[in-house]
């Protein structure tokens, strides 16, 4: 069966259609029309015909965006690429395309993805984790995304950072209104802003951090433990609360290697348990996983070929 995937981002769209096993049989990307919510819809269904006159085949379409779809009223909330809010984006699709179209939270996507056939494969529980603009996460239980009442599970990023210290207290504000969320410290521009708090450099982005850690920078490796130090917290919290078997990391802040090793060291001291056996994993798809999920949507066993 095959399975077509979205990737609806703020500057990109990514399509892809899937085989059966899991391999890419088509690929196709667009510029995302900003601003314009018609122009978005019309820009997924051309994209989505395109994938599908490539690989020669129709599939069942899933798609990955920003936000989540109100259980109250099946439109998108809570979405930065503020065009969408507010707006049927499943039911306009689906009648485009005619055919059913499942719509998630880009982070539950990739969460998906890493779960069915990435790096947390076979895993009953799994938290995927995007570091990178933002701070996202989607919560996969047996092969299943968690999706409650108020479609927001794997929201981690808007609780505030647990054992606060004095000087991260308030805390800077987020977009979300509040102060001191998890997202202000650990996505790239809070990394940023942080390093800038520090040290007083200015203009300097996480690529650069990350590049004058790889060059052996002491000033750069001893923030680096500070913001390891805040990842093992914000994760202990999410071990304490869901257990899960494996974490994946995603997004740009997940390239850097050192963390794989570190973050599980430090989180011992915040586990409420003798011993950690939760798996850090970087994913096995990077930047594919948010569009390989929206597919995985339709899991194994769904009969929507035409």
């Amino acid at each position: 069966m095959a399975r077509i995937g979205v990737d609806l981002g703020g500057t990109k769209i990514e399509a892809v259609v899937l085989s059966g096993a899991g391999e890419i049989l088509a690929r196709e990307r667009t510029d995302t029309p900003q601003g314009d919510y018609q122009k978005t819809v019309q820009a997924v269904v051309d994209l989505v015909k395109q994938v599908e006159a490539l690989a020669g085949v129709s599939g069942s379409v899933g798609v990955g965006a920003p936000g989540a779809v109100s259980h109250r009223t099946g439109r998108l909330k809570n979405a930065n690429s503020v065009c969408l809010i507010d707006q049927p984006l499943r039911e306009d699709l689906s009648h485009h395309l005619q055919r059913p179209v499942r719509l998630a939270n880009d982070a539950d996507c990739f969460a998906l993805s890493e779960a069915v056939d990435g790096a947390a494969a076979g895993a009953g529980v799994v938290f995927g984790v995007i570091l990178g603009t933002g701070v996202g996460g989607g919560v996969v239980v047996n092969g299943a995304l968690l999706n409650g009442p108020n479609a927001i599970a794997g929201e981690w990023g808007h609780n505030a950072l647990p054992w606060t210290g004095h000087d991260e207290i308030p805390g800077n504000r987020c977009y979300c209104g509040r102060e001191g969320c998890i997202e202000t410290f650990l996505s790239g521009p809070g990394m940023a802003r942080h390093y800038e708090i520090l040290t007083g450099q200015r203009d300097i982005s996480s690529k650069d951090i990350i590049k004058a850690v790889e060059q052996g920078d002491v000033t750069a490796m001893s923030y680096m433990e500070q913001y390891a130090d805040r990842l093992s917290r914000a994760l202990s919290s999410v071990i304490n609360l869901i257990d899960p078997h494996v974490i994946v990391l995603g997004g740009g802040l997940s390239n850097i290697d050192w963390l794989y090793q570190r973050v599980p060291e430090v989180w011992d001291a915040y586990v409420f348990s003798d011993q950690v056996e939760t798996r850090l994993v970087k994913a096995r798809y990077g930047d594919s996983s948010g569009v390989r999920g929206a597919a995985w949507l339709w899991p194994k066993g769904c009969d929507d070929v035409r």
